[in-house]
């Protein structure tokens, strides 16, 4: 099981072998969710505007990317074209530093405090995109202790579960 601890060094998080596995493929499940960024040629993308930004079809991205302005979809458009990209930047950043940060499996990942604060945000957005797809509500614990161990949503509640452990561990040791 992970643990995380405030050292002298940083923030020191050891993660078995199986979780580092599993940190990595979600980080890199969430990459693929957000996109690639776009290309250089795009002028109005490099100064951070989007030419045609519109609410997410997908479920998870509206959970991600939500509307600034609910009772005004005009207002929420034009919000969304100056604010999305940046934001995309920030959680593609955050899921890469995840990323970047993984050592070899069942060695000890050392954080400083900014890596801390984007490992934070990279969780909080995986914990969100998994709990979208797995509609967590309150009663969610209840709900999970009743699936059958064969139910395919069972591993995704666990993770969802270590997910959530982990992070509190890691706010825990940041503050």
């Amino acid at each position: 099981m992970s643990h995380v601890k405030r050292t002298r060094q940083g923030i020191r998080v050891r993660l078995a072998a199986e979780e580092a596995a599993l940190l990595r493929a979600l980080m890199e499940q969430l990459l693929a969710l957000l996109g690639d960024a776009p290309g250089e040629d795009d002028e109005l993308a490099s100064i951070g505007i989007a030419e045609n930004a519109t609410k997410p079809d997908d479920p998870v991205l509206a959970r991600l990317f939500p509307d600034a302005y609910q009772d005004d979809g005009e207002a929420a458009g034009e919000f969304r074209r100056y604010t999305e990209m940046g934001l995309r930047d920030g959680k593609r950043e955050a899921a890469e530093t995840v990323l970047g940060s993984l050592s070899e499996p069942g060695q000890d990942v050392l954080l400083d405090e900014k890596q801390a604060q984007a490992w934070l945000r990279a969780l909080n957005d995986v914990r969100l995109a998994l709990g979208t797809r797995l509609d967590i509500s309150e009663e969610w614990y209840e709900e999970a202790g009743a699936l059958d161990p064969r139910d395919p949503r069972a591993p995704l509640f666990a993770a969802y579960d270590w997910l959530t452990v982990l992070q509190e561990s890691l706010v825990r040791a940041l503050w």
